[in-house]
């Protein structure tokens, strides 16, 4: 049975605020038209890349979570153990993908992004991830650069700092990063968290809404 902690009024006014009003996707077609982007290479989708982030193992059922983020946005932040709780429930039947969009106006939006990707590069891209939210307030809803708070956590993970400075401030590092952030445009993201089922979107109210989802995906992917 599921507990209340899933279905908090934290949880539930996070989605909310944050996500209704935010899409105006109408009907999903997957390829509007002035798509932006690079190609999409076989086997790839402008959701889920070669090169994108799965938190995680892989799933074989095919089914997947994509979460277009931002780290320093509050509703990512608040969604956040959700994701988790959702990984936990689904853990070897769905793959969970997280894709960079940081918006206009978030000084720290895409330096975090920078930085998470070059965590990643050393391996650690999971653990970047996670201590960008749990730190978010710290950094977060500010004018003010925080490029070396950055650099601590990557210091604090046991990162090569030389290695992870050089790779923060590569222009291909802030090319992937606009890279999964073109991708978005083209499907229609319009804020953040912007949440993909099995290559549908989702407006979730609820945590339920995103079980319900995933549930349904699920049964469906035998059949393919």
């Amino acid at each position: 049975m599921r507990t209340q902690v899933k279905r908090s009024l934290t949880i539930v006014g996070a989605f909310v605020l944050v996500l209704v009003g935010v899409f105006a996707l109408g009907a999903f077609t997957g390829e509007p038209q002035g798509s932006e982007g690079a190609t999409v290479a076989a086997g790839e989708t402008r959701l889920v890349r070669e090169d994108s982030h799965v938190l995680g193992a892989e799933a074989e059922t095919g089914v997947t979570f994509v979460e277009f983020l931002d780290f320093e946005c509050e509703g990512c932040r608040a969604a956040y153990p959700a994701v988790e709780q959702l990984r936990e429930e689904y853990a070897g039947r769905v793959t969970f993908v997280a894709r960079y969009f940081p918006m206009p106006g978030h000084v720290n939006g895409e330096r975090a992004a920078r930085a998470v990707e070059a965590a990643a590069r050393q391996g650690a891209f999971e653990d970047m991830y996670h201590r960008m939210y749990r730190t978010q307030g710290q950094w977060g809803d500010q004018q003010t650069p925080h490029d070396e708070l950055f650099a601590s956590f990557a210091e604090d993970l046991g990162l090569d700092l030389e290695q992870w400075r050089a790779d923060y401030e590569d222009p291909a590092t802030a090319e992937r990063v606009a890279a999964d952030m073109a991708d978005g445009r083209a499907l229609g993201v319009q804020g953040t968290p912007t949440f993909f089922v099995d290559g549908q979107p989702l407006q979730p109210r609820t945590y339920d809404d995103l079980t319900d989802a995933l549930d349904a995906a699920l049964t469906d992917a035998p059949s393919r």
